[in-house]
C-alpha cells in the first residue's frame, strides 16, 4: 500500500479484491466500531454493500465479496447484533454493537 493510499484510506480495485473480505470488514469496522451499520444485497449475490452511519463523517459504504448470510455471521463474530428493521417495507439488515 502506498503512503497516499494510507493517508486517503483508498485502495485500488485490485488491492481490495486480493484481500480477504473478513480482513476488509474488520478494518472498516475498526474505523468507527460504535456506529450503526447496515448491509444489503441482491438475492444470492456474491457481494454485499455494507454502510456505516458515522457521527462525524456521515454515511460511508463499501462493497464486500461476501454473500449476505456470510456477512451476517461475520458481523456477529465482530460483536454486533443484526436484525431486520422494524419497518416491514425495508429489506436491509441493521447491525449494532453489543455492549461489552
Amino acid at each position: 500500500m502506498s503512503l497516499a493510499q494510507k493517508i486517503t484510506g483508498k485502495l485500488s480495485r485490485e488491492e481490495t479484491s486480493e484481500r480477504h473480505p473478513e480482513e476488509v470488514l474488520k478494518e472498516f469496522i475498526t474505523e468507527d466500531p460504535d456506529s450503526a451499520y447496515t448491509f444489503d444485497s441482491e438475492r444470492d449475490a456474491p457481494q454485499s454493500e455494507l454502510c456505516r452511519e458515522g457521527k462525524n463523517k456521515g454515511r460511508e459504504c463499501i462493497m464486500l465479496q461476501m454473500h449476505s448470510t456470510r456477512l451476517f455471521q461475520a458481523m456477529q463474530d465482530q460483536g454486533f447484533y443484526c436484525a431486520l428493521p422494524m419497518d416491514p417495507t425495508r429489506t436491509y439488515i441493521e447491525c449494532k454493537r453489543l455492549p461489552k
